[in-house]
């Protein structure tokens, strides 16, 4: 019989972000940082460290019992997976955390949204929404390697809270401090979870120290 989403008062506090801070995912870190790393390696260690992050913030997942044979025993109980969970990555780097996510978690759906951030302003436009209309009794993992204002997080995070999300989680790599406090204002509720808080936003709200642009190091600069 299964399990619904099973509470984890240590890691999952709503409005307390969990910052995965374990060494390998600091050394990872590191390699992410430096301006030396190519496309190549930027791709691949982004994605060890989202892997790292959802494999702490989806500890609640809803499971199941199933019996499985062993090569020495039979019927023997096991429990799995049994929550098909949403991810939203947030074009265009939302993009680089997904195919490790999926990996690690399995089933899942995903579900494509565009924000377009005004370089004066700073303020999120949506260009794409790809979203169901209609979320009811699903949990939501909105993907973002950077939370900087956290203007293009809110934004999402309204459009799923509007189509009725059961639960909704963000999963950061990089987040700012000036961010996550707007973020928590505008969205107490929301589980977020990051490798790392930095402590500014530059002029051109780029997070410092950082990574730069993730999406250009991701995938080059937009043509």
């Amino acid at each position: 019989m299964g399990d619904g989403p099973r509470d984890s008062p240590d890691l999952l506090v709503v409005g307390s972000p969990l910052v995965v801070d374990h060494p390998l995912v600091s050394d990872r870190l590191a390699t992410l940082r430096d301006l030396r790393s190519d496309g190549a390696t930027f791709r691949r260690v982004l994605g060890e460290i989202s892997a790292a992050i959802a494999y702490e913030a989806l500890r609640d997942l809803g499971t199941e019992d199933r019996l499985v044979d062993t090569p020495v025993s039979r019927r023997v109980r096991a429990r799995v997976v049994s929550e098909t969970i949403l991810l939203v990555p947030v074009l265009r780097a939302g993009l680089g955390m997904v195919p490790a996510i999926q990996q690690l978690v399995g089933p899942s759906d995903v579900a494509h949204v565009g924000i377009r951030r005004d370089e004066v302003s700073l303020s999120p436009g949506l260009y794409l929404d790809k979203l169901p209309s209609d979320l009811s009794g699903r949990r939501v993992v909105i993907c973002d390697p950077m939370l900087a204002t956290g203007g293009s997080l809110s934004a999402v995070a309204e459009l799923v809270a509007a189509r009725g999300a059961t639960m909704v989680q963000a999963l950061c790599v990089i987040a700012s401090a000036p961010g996550v406090e707007a973020f928590r204002r505008a969205h107490p509720r929301v589980r977020l979870s990051c490798a790392a808080i930095d402590p500014d936003l530059d002029e051109r709200g780029f997070i410092v120290p950082g990574l730069g642009d993730a999406g250009d190091r991701l995938f080059g600069p937009p043509y």
